[in-house]
């Protein structure tokens, strides 16, 4: 029903800064939250940041105050803007949208912070 694309992962160095894309598409009208996420190799994917449909926002200790997370209601797209970033921070970044009974997830884009 919702089908989510990303762009905007890459390489950078440690300090620097980038901008995660998810534009969403389908049946928009039933997602009441979107977010991203995060997994390392081996790890458990963890939670990023989220915003609701009112623009409500909530980041996981790790990132406050250097992800910034919002949405573009006009384009059904949700940004991740990712400052100060550190090599703790490498990791496939995923898009989620929450439609109440299930959750849809993007493919993933790689995020890689050297030092």
């Amino acid at each position: 029903q919702v089908q989510l694309v990303e762009s905007g992962g890459g390489l950078v160095q440690a300090g620097g800064s980038l901008r995660l894309s998810c534009a969403a598409s389908g049946s928009i009208f039933s997602i009441n939250t979107m977010g991203w996420y995060r997994q390392v190799p081996g790890k458990q994917r963890e939670l990023a940041a989220t915003i609701t449909r009112r623009g409500t926002t909530n980041y996981a200790d790790s990132v406050k105050g250097r992800f910034t997370i919002s949405g573009d209601s006009a384009k059904n797209t949700v940004y991740l803007q990712m400052k100060s970033l550190q090599p703790e921070d490498t990791a496939v970044y995923y898009c989620n949208a929450d439609i109440g009974w299930t959750q849809t997830w993007g493919q993933g884009t790689q995020v890689t912070v050297s030092s």
